[in-house]
């Protein structure tokens, strides 16, 4: 299979596993669950679907010298995603773990084709479901791994926060040393944990987004509570849910889904908010490699330390937001 990626260029998938994994119906699902949810889907940021980064995460392993193994829980890392992504997280009050699909992940692969697809070429289904154990795959925060990487290199080009260029010497400055992913200059480390916070405060934490994800959210459990979709439609993909809710005839319902829209603004407002809401922050700390060591690049670079801590300390905390449509 040749399989063209926005980020890593032309790559040759050929390993039977991996393809085998790829034709099961539970993989092919992702094609129609946006990373992005809620703003994705109506035009707010570039729909890029949940296979895409699921594809890039394995590759980005893959370049990195993983074990079959590795690039294996790579691709199905993010199988057990919900339509609406991380929306769903705010549906059950998530906000800052953000780990719904991971809760649920067990019990969703055992029920798809993934387990049988794994048996024919020897392997258990339960091995790939702790990422830990996986450690180019994932990192506690605010360490880099391959998932991190690759929704932020995703994500920062059509955001305008980076250029092909600036991808590709981020990318050829990664080395796998002590066993996790490290940055081999200072540069590059530099350039990562300032757009990564450049991304994070532009899209995955942003203002607007957030709120679009909490009236999302909302509209969610009024679907849920009028009979207008399930808890099966979570396990469905994204604009099969959304029309459903637009048709179904409660005009609570309906008054809601109109105000998910680009246009929809939302105010700080202390004294009079529509809701208060909390999100997860997202703030990297590459380690560089410095003679035969790694140490995080706030160790290295105050300004940097510096910058992420008052990041973190500005945006943390309950938001009280004012819906202006």
């Amino acid at each position: 299979m040749l399989y063209n990626d926005i980020i890593y260029g032309q790559v040759t998938i050929d390993e039977p596993v991996l393809l085998a994994l790829l034709e099961t119906d539970a993989m092919q699902r992702l094609k129609g669950v946006l990373q992005h949810g809620i703003s994705g889907l109506i035009g707010v940021t570039v729909p890029t679907t949940r296979l895409e980064h699921s594809l890039g995460v394995m590759i980005l392993v893959q370049r990195l010298g993983a074990s079959l193994e590795e690039q294996i829980a790579a691709l199905l890392h993010d199988v057990s995603h919900t339509a609406f992504s991380h929306v769903i997280d705010y549906v059950f009050d998530d906000h800052e773990n953000q780990s719904y699909h991971d809760t649920k992940k067990e019990g969703f692969v055992a029920q798809t084709e993934i387990p049988a697809a794994l048996a024919k070429f020897g392997y258990d289904w339960r091995d790939f479901l702790d990422e830990e154990n996986f450690p180019l795959l994932e990192q506690p925060s605010p360490r880099l791994c391959a998932d991190r990487l690759d929704y932020f290199l995703r994500d920062s080009i059509p955001l305008g926060l980076a250029t092909k260029a600036e991808v590709r010497f981020a990318l050829n400055s990664l080395v796998v040393a002590k066993g996790r992913i490290a940055v081999t200059n200072l540069r590059a480390a530099q350039w990562l944990g300032y757009t990564f916070i450049a991304a994070d405060d532009a899209s995955w934490s942003n203002f607007d987004e957030v709120g679009l994800y909490e009236l999302t959210a909302r509209a969610i459990r009024t679907g849920f509570c009028v009979g207008a979709i399930t808890q099966a439609d979570l396990w469905g993909t994204d604009e099969p849910m959304w029309a459903k809710l637009h048709s179904h005839p409660d005009p609570g319902l309906q008054e809601q889904l109109a105000l998910i829209k680009p246009e929809t603004r939302f105010v700080w407002d202390e004294e009079n908010p529509t809701f208060r809401v909390n999100t997860k922050l997202r703030a990297i700390d590459p380690d560089v490699v410095v003679e035969w060591k790694l140490r995080p690049l706030s160790t290295l670079d105050a300004d940097f330390a510096q910058h992420r801590r008052e990041y973190l300390g500005r945006k943390g905390g309950v938001w009280p937001m004012r819906v202006e449509d």
